[in-house]
């Protein structure tokens, strides 16, 4: 009998959401995390009085109780949703665009998390678009709920006709360009910029989105609403840990994977850092396929492995400044808990600047306790500043030119920020800085990449297949599907159901086999 029926590698939210659900679903589970908390990107840590908050901004697929959404499923399911506290935002963002002359902004919009009045806010701004906002709304609407429901069974029924019944808006725009959309649709180039702000969580400028990421997103949070949860995301991960292991599986932490060890091209056991070895009929891995592949696997790259990590192209990372403020939001001008800053109406001018460390010209400013004063000491703020960076820049620089480097960067960060916040610098009391290698160091990503994999037009998710080549071996994580918050737990969940079929499949026939021997 095998130690364990899964073995999975990284406590991030994919693979804890896998272990969780593999443990609950009847399979005996080990969990491996090389740091001494679970969570990945979903942890907090503290600073003098503060808890920062390290990756989370907008919590979507939640939706709200009388409206709920299919997080708040899997979380039932999963036998945490009774422990979280979920805060609702009551915007999706605030865009500014700050102006040059130091006197009204040229652009200061928000956009509030409702569909009604969200339409009712972008007409308000923009009347001569009026028509075209009331399209576009109802495009995002429908292709969304095409990708939600319609999508997934066409492509499971592999019928060409079913497809085009049934998702005629997805197979017009699902894969367009984002841009070109937009271009479509509107004139106001203020507009465009208003209503793509959330590029930023896909790490690509709307030339290379497919339209139907853009679309979902936007409607997603607008119908479903943004939120949070008391805590943080580490309440999640704790959470989700506390029920795998109450169900009765084990974790061991500080104890990284050192080798999966096969046999005939087939999973057999894990061997930890360590040096202990457990067998195990499946192994879930949550960390990149380039350290799977490359680094734990011990046989030789598989050819479909390798040739499609030489085909994708790495995410991008992100530069994150956390700093605890000694005053309330409303002193700094804070009326949304988050932000974007942009130097440019074109997005493409911020995404090459990611390619260096150059001058911000793009700033994600969240603070949480701008919805609720928990997130912060008493008259006090959380802040975090965010930009997003390609790790190469950063790797590329003197181990003797790195702190300056980044205390540099952000002062610059500050500064642009304070562009529309005024006065952070001088109420600062505690200080964090995250760079891309940061990100490297802590997530064990190639390029310290906080998405995966690119996920442009010509490489989008649905045009990749599981790599499958390794019986037993399943990857899970943003690398393996979009990334973020929601997709992630979404894609733990979805890979243990496959391994649990599985799973399953193997004692039928065992038993099969058992009976018919004892007929023979």
């Amino acid at each position: 009998m095998t130690d364990f029926d899964a073995i999975v590698i990284g406590a991030g939210n994919a693979g804890l959401t896998a272990a969780t659900a593999l443990q609950r679903g009847g399979a005996r589970t080990l969990l491996l995390e090389r740091h001494n908390i679970p969570g990945g990107c979903a942890t907090s840590f503290v600073r003098g009085e503060f808890e920062f908050e390290v990756a989370l901004h907008q919590l979507s697929g939640m939706g709200t109780k009388k409206n709920p959404f299919i997080m708040r499923k899997i979380f039932t399911d999963l036998g945490i949703m009774d422990q979280l506290n979920i805060v609702e935002e009551r915007e999706l963002y605030r865009l500014v665009l700050p102006s040059t002359e130091n006197s009204e902004h040229e652009i200061d919009v928000t956009l509030p998390a409702n569909i009604k009045a969200l339409k009712k806010t972008l007409i308000s701004h923009y009347p001569e678009e009026a028509d075209n906002i009331e399209a576009y709304l109802t495009l995002c609407e429908k292709l969304s709920l095409e990708c939600f429901m319609a999508l997934p069974r066409a492509q499971k029924m592999g019928d060409q006709k079913v497809l085009e019944s049934s998702c005629p808006n997805y197979l017009k725009y699902g894969l367009t360009p984002s841009k070109d959309v937009l271009n479509e649709f509107f004139e106001n180039k203020d507009l465009k910029a208003v209503i793509a702000a959330y590029w930023c969580y896909i790490g690509l400028p709307p030339k290379d989105i497919p339209f139907c990421d853009l679309a979902v997103m936007i409607y997603a949070y607008a119908a479903f609403k943004p939120s949070h949860v008391q805590g943080g995301s580490q309440a999640i991960s704790s959470a989700l840990l506390e029920s795998f292991l109450n169900a009765g599986g084990k974790v061991l932490f500080n104890t990284g994977a050192a080798k999966i060890i096969t046999e005939n091209e087939k999973v057999k056991a894990v061997q930890t850092e360590h040096g202990d070895i457990f067998s195990c009929d499946h192994v879930i891995s949550n960390t990149s396929p380039q350290h799977t592949f490359n680094e734990l696997l011990d046989i030789a790259t598989p050819k479909k492995a390798a040739d499609d990590m030489k085909s994708r192209r790495l995410g991008t990372s992100a530069f994150v400044l956390y700093l605890g403020l000694d005053c309330i939001p409303k002193e700094l001008g804070i009326t949304a808990a988050s932000n974007f800053i942009i130097d440019d109406r074109d997005e493409e001018v911020a995404f090459e600047t990611m390619k260096g460390i150059h001058n911000p010209t793009h700033t994600m400013l969240t603070c949480y306790n701008h919805d609720d004063p928990s997130f912060a000491p008493e008259g006090k703020s959380s802040l975090s500043l965010l930009c997003l960076q390609y790790g190469q820049a950063w790797q590329d620089l003197a181990v003797e030119d790195y702190a300056k480097a980044k205390y540099d960067f952000a002062d610059k960060l500050i500064e642009h920020a304070e562009r529309v916040f005024p006065n952070i610098r001088k109420n600062i009391e505690e200080v964090e800085v995250a760079t891309p290698l940061t990100m490297m160091r802590y997530l064990n990503t190639p390029g310290g990449a906080i998405y995966g994999f690119q996920q442009n037009t010509q490489d989008a998710v649905m045009f990749r297949e599981r790599i499958d080549t390794i019986s037993g071996l399943h990857m899970a994580g943003c690398w393996n599907g979009m990334g973020g918050f929601q997709p992630t737990y979404m894609i733990g969940e979805s890979t243990a159901r496959a391994v649990l079929k599985k799973i399953k499949n193997t004692v039928s026939q065992s038993e099969t086999i058992k009976q018919e021997s004892s007929h023979a």
